[in-house]
């Protein structure tokens, strides 16, 4: 098969067309015929070296994001069938391949149905930013109704399905953004406020939105030093979720208000092998979320996964 192959770390020209084996299919597997992927930060920073100790073996075919076609099924697969048209968070890391190819082996347990009302190009979109969202607002912080929800990066991979899932769950969802234009996005998307990051600090946001008692949910695409403006805007035993803290930082604040932090990593279940039917079932809720008629925002809001946030 045709595949985009890198032989060493480096910026993009170190990518190079190749002749590679169709890979076989071991049990529990499903074979895919790619029909889309999609480049996310992690797949950047995996073909510069900088997280070499996650990275496949050169020659190394990169992506883990796919759409596409189930061609043919491995040993004990259940579940699905051949010519299913179907999206998965599957590859592209230590110990598999990846989806810049003509066919990508996934685990069957991280696949899942595409949604109906997206194109495969949309879908491909999808899979790495909704199950983070998700593992941070539904299943670690586990947003309720009425709940004041700060969404830091709104607009951004993350944090505009992140945005969606909030307004889902019935909470009030405010979003940070950095421009106009973005603020319009975040608003279309169903967000009840929108807030510009550069032209309001925290104390005043706090002060003029909670009544000076701090969000219930912070959720913090940013990370790193953005974790004290996290810190600051939740309310007292509020909850914190971040997916970056790859840096040293003052706790004072989390431990003299209570807060809870969760840190979300996406791959683990893709470089560990433990829970990754999880994966899987996310994909599933987030597919019937997008269906026609689904309620996945309010009235006035976006329907989840629609075509804008392609």
């Amino acid at each position: 098969m045709k595949a985009m192959v890198i032989e060493q770390f480096g910026d993009p020209t170190v990518f190079q067309p190749a002749e590679v084996p169709t890979p076989e299919i071991p049990a529990h597997h499903v074979l895919i015929r790619v029909m889309a992927t999609s480049v996310n930060p992690v797949d950047v920073k995996i073909r510069q070296g900088a997280v070499a100790a996650i990275a496949p073996d050169f020659p190394a075919i990169l992506h883990g994001d796919v759409a596409g076609v189930v061609d043919a099924l491995g040993q004990g697969v259940s579940g699905l069938e051949v010519g299913d048209e179907v999206y998965a968070c599957a590859g592209g890391i230590k110990g598999t391949g990846g989806a810049l190819a003509e066919y990508m082996v996934a685990d069957a347990s991280l696949v899942a149905p595409k949604p109906r009302s997206l194109t495969m190009l949309e879908a491909a979109a999808l899979p790495l930013v909704s199950i983070t969202a998700w593992e941070g607002l539904i299943d670690r912080a586990q947003v309720q109704a009425g709940q004041r929800v700060l969404v830091y990066g709104a607009t951004g991979g993350v944090g505009h399905v992140g945005l969606q899932l909030a307004k889902g769950a019935g909470a009030t969802v405010y979003a940070m953004v950095s421009s106009p234009e973005k603020a319009a996005v975040a608003r279309q998307l169903g967000a009840d406020v929108t807030l510009n990051y550069r032209q309001i600090p925290v104390a005043d946001l706090v002060a003029q939105h909670t009544e000076g008692q701090g969000f219930d949910v912070v959720f913090d695409t940013v990370g790193n030093d953005n974790l004290q403006n996290a810190f600051q805007a939740a309310r007292l035993n509020g909850t914190v979720v971040s997916l970056v803290a790859r840096s040293q930082q003052d706790l004072s604040l989390l431990h003299a208000k209570g807060l809870t932090l969760h840190l979300v990593f996406m791959l683990l279940p893709l470089l560990s092998g433990i829970n990754r039917a999880h994966h899987g079932w996310i994909l599933t809720q987030v597919a019937q979320r997008g269906r026609p008629g689904a309620t996945a925002a309010p009235a006035g809001g976006a329907n989840l996964y629609d075509r804008r946030c392609g």
